[in-house]
């Protein structure tokens, strides 16, 4: 599993960069970029077998401590998304939509990201749905076992001195 979690670090740099490991909590794990700087907390969804996926989906909790960004929300869906696709994170008590890219999505607004955030460190699972290009619905699994301690890990990675 930690294997997969630099992986996904990796993956969700976009060059082979030298990164930082911070932690590892279950299925997320916590990295320092101190090129940027930045530190995120991250895990991949649940492999699900013989599923289509254009992309490895993962979900992170990003802090960029020299924009002033602490605790912002990614996620990266399996899949490209239908035009005029929405995209929710739901949880059993709650939610939320977000605004999306071509396989990307983010909140549209601060209340929004720390609904998530606050949904993540008490639930236990978290599903991301979406419709890809070809129409048909899609769900990203996340389980939620060691989240908020990646999350905190990120954070104190990349608190001002």
């Amino acid at each position: 599993m930690r294997r997969l979690l630099v992986v996904a670090a990796l993956a969700l740099a976009g060059t082979a960069v030298a990164r930082d490991s911070l932690g590892v909590f279950s299925t997320w794990g916590a990295f320092r970029d101190p090129a940027v700087p930045r530190c995120y907390a991250i895990a991949m969804a649940e492999k699900k077998a013989g599923r289509k996926q254009d992309f490895q989906p993962y979900f992170t909790v990003g802090y960029w401590p020299s924009r002033d960004i602490r605790g912002a929300v990614h996620v990266r869906l399996a899949r490209r998304l239908a035009a005029g696709s929405k995209v929710t994170v739901s949880f059993p008590d709650a939610n939320f939509s977000l605004q999306t890219g071509q396989a990307d999505a983010w909140p549209s607004d601060q209340t929004t990201n720390a609904g998530i955030l606050a949904q993540m460190r008490s639930a236990q699972t978290m599903v991301v749905i979406a419709r890809g290009t070809d129409g048909r619905s899609f769900r990203d699994n996340y389980r939620l076992q060691g989240a908020a301690s990646a999350m905190d890990a990120a954070a104190l990675g990349c608190a001002k001195g």
